[in-house]
């Protein structure tokens, strides 16, 4: 017998046991059907089922093509060591160039000779983000950073959060099993009073709120809007997607050390920011069943950035 999707089916887990193939499907705008048929005679059954899914780890496999995207602005001496980390099976490596000095986009293209790579036409990490996204053409985005501080080995369990239903699968250092190397104590003290407010006020329950390493449905894109430059863009998507109403899976991650250079990350200037962020948010609810806004992310080729 033969398994056949159905072409709007998008999120699949499925293991194969006794010649039978067991998945569950889900789609963006519901769970979807399948069906099984009669395989053609002296085909192997798992023969079209092996070729349409891309294994992740031992147990589960999936359908849907994954984007990482990596904002990097003069990161030549850490991207061998981001680069390492990264699974073989992701679909591709989207990387935004902010107009780098050094070897960063020779590195990339010598370390992932298919890497996409998009000169940043702004400023800022917000902007790069959203440069890259609208570069991507996978189903599933993930967000890593390029100074090292990211195992590309968790993309992984971000992965499987999002084929089990979850639409926004938020690293977490502070969640059981996370960690951190690299945040100072006013930083942790910070982070904690910024994460408490969002959860009080947006009815999260966050354990971690100024973290990049996320992941998620490039459906989401059409459910929140994205319109800030720096790093506070990270708070912002978390609160967009409590307030889209999004199934949201934290994630826990361990941030390591970065292993090269300084980062532009300035704890109180960038800290008032997210501030400003949630302030402005909190006074800019959606109405309860009114539709949200588009995301402001440009299809791909439309000129948010020069692709190479």
């Amino acid at each position: 017998m033969r398994l056949v999707r159905t072409p709007l089916s998008n999120r699949i887990n499925y293991r194969t046991a006794r010649g039978r193939a067991v998945h569950r499907t889900r789609g963006t705008t519901g769970l979807m059907t399948s069906f099984v048929r009669p395989a053609d005679a002296g085909q192997d059954p798992l023969d079209e089922i092996s070729r349409d899914f891309r294994p992740i780890s031992t147990h589960l496999a999936i359908t849907p093509p994954v984007s990482v995207v990596i904002p990097a602005m003069n990161e030549a001496e850490n991207l061998p060591y981001v680069f390492k980390t990264l699974p073989e099976w992701i679909h591709e490596v989207v990387l935004v160039d902010g107009n780098s000095t050094d070897d960063t986009v020779a590195v990339a293209r010598e370390l992932w000779p298919d890497v996409k790579v998009v000169r940043q036409l702004g400023k800022g990490k917000g902007d790069a983000l959203i440069t890259g996204f609208a570069a991507c053409t996978g189903d599933i985005i993930v967000m890593v950073d390029a100074d090292g501080s990211a195992d590309g080995q968790e993309i992984v369990s971000y992965v499987s959060a999002l084929v089990s239903g979850a639409d926004f699968a938020k690293g977490s250092r502070f969640a059981n099993g996370g960690g951190t190397d690299d945040m100072t104590p006013i930083r942790k003290l910070g982070n904690h009073v910024l994460c408490s407010v969002v959860n009080a006020k947006f009815g999260a329950r966050y354990t971690d709120l100024c973290y990049g390493y996320n992941a998620f449905w490039r459906h989401c894109l059409d459910k929140i809007e994205l319109d800030c430059t720096g790093f506070e863009v990270e708070t912002l998507m978390n609160i967009r997607v409590v307030k889209a109403g999004l199934k949201v899976q934290e994630i826990p991650s361990h941030e390591y050390l970065r292993i090269h250079g300084v980062s532009n990350l300035r704890a109180v200037r960038d800290g008032l920011r997210v501030l400003k962020v949630i302030l402005n948010e909190r006074s800019n609810r959606v109405r309860r069943g009114s539709k949200p806004k588009a995301a402001r992310v440009l299809p791909f080729g439309a000129g948010r950035g020069e692709v190479s």
